[in-house]
């Protein structure tokens, strides 16, 4: 059986002391390991103060598997469940190509597709072993390819593997195929036509459920009650006992025990064993009884020595309808959380540790967003750690919390990227960003940066942006004499000086103009007192 996890990497504690014991917290995508003291041993003394990383989610990290979370997350977005599987065939394959990883998608397939017959197709007895029959069918499929080679070659029913291809046929119930494989072996002994024909007909009556027929399952249980006695019997007269192939056919017909177990290599597993004996034994099983027989064939297929495997005691506890366990075993089993995403807690749990990957942080916030009770409160605080590496990042960062009306983290983003820019001595963006984030003290500050220049350099940088204020310049009295001041110079560059002398009127007589700057402002009358049409009446105060 498959291995369904790696051993994760060693990582070396340092060695504790007595009195001393580790503690284990769950990070996102990490198991932290910390040293804490046992109180009720009356320890003291220092504790080591280092956090150890113990196991990384690398699966995030993986191409192919970011593929996976990222159409994964259209499909949870458009709730389309039905398309998981033919996803995770998918990347099962591409995978398998790629040489890694393709045992956890196999195993994951595995794990769904018998989820999705017990707890959403919920089938009820009599279909619940057509269900059963298609999902072992589905991931026992090397007989197709064993089939092939025996078909194409010169002599089918002289290949060495062509008995092996007639049972593994009748041990996925694949009733119809064993039948034409046998045709071909009937023509090579004449003498034993009617043996063969005998067989073909016991193989062509077995009854199989018909969920839309209007055979009830008690009906049909008889009808094939009836046919299993009438297999019971040929068994029992020796009708093949001159030919051992056919009789071990019969065998598996009446659901011998011993014949299946001594067939593991073609069954391969447990739950195959377990399928192909509900098959032959009890066609009509209950969901409420496969527990039963789901552990009983376990413990008969597998060595009593061997310990289960966690694919185990995964398939074990889906038999036992212990959803609850199947998510546990699985979050331990499997590599990260994106399997497991069943209920909104764990939801909570795959998404965060996205939010620790560089690009499918964003993804996360859909998920977080189907968390009513919860998911606010880990976005605002998983947004929060989000690196704004770069302006691009911080906008698309801004309008995931704009959108959801999360004002305190847009205003925090925006003084983070409006003191980024400032100390980087670009005035333009951080006034962006505070108007942005309607921080009037902070647009206060790099207005006047802004005169400050101005009065260094005679000239105002960003022009553009202060040109463009608009009602934006109403944030603070700073500002608003920067966009009121700039709209003066406009004014005088185009000799509409009457205009631009009522508006520095204004500035002078509003005391919004700041001291330092009350000179420049004195200095700037001066070539409209020149101007015939411009009458400037100035009250000094």
């Amino acid at each position: 059986m498959a291995e369904v996890d790696v051993e994760p990497a060693v990582t070396n504690i340092p060695k504790i002391n007595a009195g001393k014991h580790l503690g284990f917290a769950w990070g996102p995508g990490d198991i932290l390991v910390y040293e804490t003291l046992y109180k009720s041993s009356g320890a003291k003394g220092p504790v080591c103060p280092f956090i150890h990383e113990v196991r990384k989610d690398e699966d995030i990290y993986s191409p192919i598997l970011r593929k996976l979370f990222n159409e994964s997350h259209h499909i949870f977005v458009g709730n389309v469940t039905s398309d998981v599987l033919c996803l995770l065939l998918h990347y099962a394959d591409v995978a398998t190509r790629h040489g890694n990883q393709v045992s956890i998608l196999l195993a994951t397939e595995l794990i769904w597709n018998l989820c999705e017959v017990l707890f959403i197709d919920a089938a009820p007895a009599g279909s619940l072993l057509l269900h059963l029959l298609d999902w072992v069918r589905l991931h026992k499929a090397d007989v197709d390819e064993k089939a092939r080679e025996v078909l194409q070659s010169e002599s089918p029913a002289e290949h060495n593997d062509y008995w092996d291809v007639v049972v593994s046929y009748v041990l996925q119930g694949r009733l119809e195929e064993a039948r034409q494989m046998l045709v071909k072996q009937a023509t090579l002994q004449p003498a034993a036509r009617n043996m063969y024909k005998l067989m073909d007909t016991l193989l062509s009556k077995m009854p199989f459920y018909n969920p839309s027929g209007t055979q009830t399952p008690t009906e049909f249980e008889v009808k094939w009650r009836h046919w299993h006695d009438e297999v019971d019997r040929c068994l029992q007269d020796n009708s093949f006992a001159s030919n051992r192939h056919l009789e071990l056919i019969c065998k598996i017909l009446v659901g011998d025990e011993d014949t299946l177990l001594e067939h593991k290599d073609l069954l391969s597993t447990w739950y195959h064993f377990l399928v192909t004996r509900l098959l032959f034994c009890h066609p009509t099983v209950k969901p409420t009884e496969l527990h039963y027989y789901a552990q009983s064939c376990m413990t008969m297929f597998l060595d009593a020595r061997s310990v289960p495997e966690p694919l185990d005691s995964i398939l074990l506890a889906a038999f036992e309808f212990d959803i609850h366990q199947v998510i546990k075993d699985c979050s331990i089993a499997l590599n990260n959380w994106w399997f497991v995403v069943f209920g909104c807690f764990l939801l909570l749990e795959y998404a965060s540790g996205l939010f620790t990957h560089h690009s499918l942080w964003q993804l996360a916030v859909d998920y977080f967003d189907h968390c009513p009770e919860f998911g606010r409160v880990y976005l605002e605080l998983q947004i929060e750690r989000v690196p704004l590496d770069t302006e691009h990042k911080a906008l698309k960062v801004l309008r995931i919390c704009e959108q959801r009306q999360m004002s305190e983290q847009v205003r925090s983003i925006c003084k983070i990227m409006a003191m980024r820019a400032l100390r980087n001595n670009r005035l333009g963006s951080a006034l962006s960003w505070s108007i942005r984030a309607k921080d009037a003290a902070f647009a206060t500050l790099i207005s006047e940066r802004f005169l400050q220049d101005y009065c260094a350099r005679g000239t105002f940088s960003d022009l553009d942006l202060i040109d463009n204020l608009g009602p934006a310049m109403l944030l603070s009295d700073r500002l608003t004499f920067l966009g009121k001041y700039r709209e003066f110079h406009k004014l005088y560059g185009e000799k509409r000086f009457r205009e631009a002398a009522k508006l520095l009127l204004s500035l002078m007589t509003a005391k919004i103009a700041p001291r330092s700057f009350w000179m420049t402002l004195l200095t700037d009358a001066l070539p409209l007192l020149e101007q015939k049409e411009v009458s400037l009446e100035i009250t000094v105060l």
